[in-house]
């Protein structure tokens, strides 16, 4: 009898190919969940008055009007970017601009979307600030001065807003890498810049801002993960 054949050692499995950063990145729907869970841990210590918090939000206040009283050109530089070029109807304008040239590409669910969420986002912002009530910053020497409650803050939430649909539509619309990475670039900008000019003029408490930025990005977060699962179900 012949000795049974040995069998072949099995073929070598090529490695696992490392996944890329883009499929690490969390996906929409993730990212709302997480900036709403952050959103909603800031909102809550700034309603119990969390020590700490409040005393970090005084000391950053209290810095930047020192500055602010002192440098009055730099202060109204600040004032001109943030009553003009960052201001909420500004951003309102921007997305209307954008939702009516969606529209008239034919894309009519994807205009609607973006408007309402912007107007969401408007509606979100104001009724915050009027179910937390928190008084803003108030000076012997006032640089500026603005109304109704402080958290959020409505400029820097538009902004968020804004930049992440108009970005989410560059992306969307096939605007090439160049375009793409200059508007990343201007809306990094813009959010981060108009936060800090409503620091700078004393307007607003650093939580304020910072409330005003997750707030906004789990807006817009939410919003395109919505809208993919719409389309999908769409599809026949």
């Amino acid at each position: 009898m012949h000795p049974p054949p040995t069998p072949a050692p099995p073929a070598p499995t090529a490695p696992h190919a490392p996944r890329s950063w883009r499929s690490r990145r969390p996906g929409p729907g993730r990212t709302a969940a997480l900036l709403t869970v952050a959103a909603g841990i800031l909102t809550a210590l700034v309603v119990v008055r969390w020590g700490p918090l409040i005393a970090f939000d005084q000391a950053v206040a209290d810095g930047l009007h020192r500055r602010a009283v002192a440098g009055p050109e730099l202060t109204q530089a600040n004032r001109l970017l943030s009553d003009w070029a960052w201001d909420p109807w500004t951003m309102r304008l921007l997305t209307a601009v954008a939702v009516v040239m969606v529209w008239l590409r034919g894309e009519r669910l994807l205009a609607a979307w973006v408007a309402g969420s912007s107007a969401l986002g408007a509606a979100v912002s104001q009724g915050l600030k009027w179910a937390v009530g928190r008084e803003r910053p108030q000076w012997p020497d006032p640089v500026d001065s603005a109304h109704f409650a402080a958290y959020p803050s409505g400029h820097a939430m538009t902004a968020t807003v804004t930049c992440g649909l108009l970005l989410w539509l560059t992306w969307r619309q096939g605007v090439g890498a160049g375009l793409r990475r200059a508007a990343v670039a201007v809306a990094v900008v813009s959010v981060a810049g108009v936060g800090i000019t409503r620091l700078w003029l004393g307007v607003h408490w650093s939580s304020d801002v910072l409330g005003g930025w997750l707030l906004g990005g789990a807006l817009v977060a939410f919003s395109i993960a919505l809208f993919r699962r719409v389309t999908l179900s769409r599809k026949p």
